[in-house]
């Protein structure tokens, strides 16, 4: 079922807004969380992960405000397929840290800083759930900020990392930094807004442990060169067969991980 949401735009912090696209599924849960981002009164506003290609979403992201600029926190399809609709329906540049995605917009740069909508906007490189992944800090949003976390932390569930493009050691990285930016309220592109980013990090952090324990369990029963599969079995055995690619990309990072020589 679709949230109530899809149809509206909805406050989610004190600079925020999100308008739930119309494409739920197993990866993108109830959908795609297209964010406005916009000083209280401003007239200008960001957009950041359009979603998918559907018009009335998009006449409604287009519809909250003048549309400055569009950003893009990853890649994937459910974030970027509209960027280049949007961007010819207002005007707006589209920016992302990969190239391809960039629409008269230069590509992001890890550690930029953005001023916007009357909002500053720091650009962090969150490499993991792919490599092209970025977070949106906003400093000002509330007592504590508020971070656009894209894909790399979900409102429910943990991530996949889509390996080989993903990696787990990049993905336990950007962990480490994002906690660093303590109790901001997580803004993710999938499911609801959270309290305390680095809380729920360190629940990531704890998970992804738990899992890398339990493949060296099934190693040690499998053998050392078990494949994907066989490990996906003996971890996973009880997943939805709707998700189950996406839980064998995660183990084949898992293996990755453990079979590469420390640096």
């Amino acid at each position: 079922m679709i949230p109530e949401e899809t149809h509206t735009v909805v406050r989610s912090s004190e600079l925020t807004r999100f308008r739930l696209a119309p494409n739920p599924g197993p990866m993108s849960l109830h959908g795609t969380n297209s964010y406005v981002i916009a000083a209280p009164g401003a007239e200008r506003i960001v957009v950041v992960d359009p979603g998918p290609l559907d018009e009335r979403h998009l006449q409604d992201l287009a519809g909250a405000g003048a549309v400055e600029l569009i950003l893009i926190t990853h890649r994937h399809a459910d974030h970027t397929a509209a960027a280049a609709r949007l961007a010819e329906l207002t005007g707006a540049p589209v920016r992302a840290a990969d190239p391809a995605h960039c629409h008269a917009g230069a590509p992001l740069v890890d550690g930029e800083v953005i001023h916007a909508a009357g909002v500053e906007i720091r650009v962090l490189a969150t490499p993991g759930h792919t490599s092209d992944s970025v977070c949106f800090h906003l400093p000002e949003d509330g007592a504590s900020g508020s971070i656009l976390t894209g894909d790399t932390i979900l409102g429910l569930g943990t991530t996949v990392l889509d390996y080989p493009d993903g990696t787990l050691g990049h993905y336990l990285e950007s962990l480490d930094r994002l906690e660093l930016l303590g109790p901001a309220t997580v803004l993710p592109a999938h499911g609801p807004v959270l309290p305390a980013l680095d809380a729920i990090v360190r629940a990531y952090r704890d998970h992804r442990q738990e899992r890398l324990a339990q493949v060296r369990a099934a190693l040690a029963d499998l053998g050392p060169d078990a494949d994907v599969a066989d490990v996906a079995d003996a971890v996973y055995a009880d997943v939805d067969p709707a998700v189950r690619p996406a839980a064998e990309l995660s183990v084949a990072a898992q293996l990755e991980y453990l079979r590469s020589p420390p640096e």
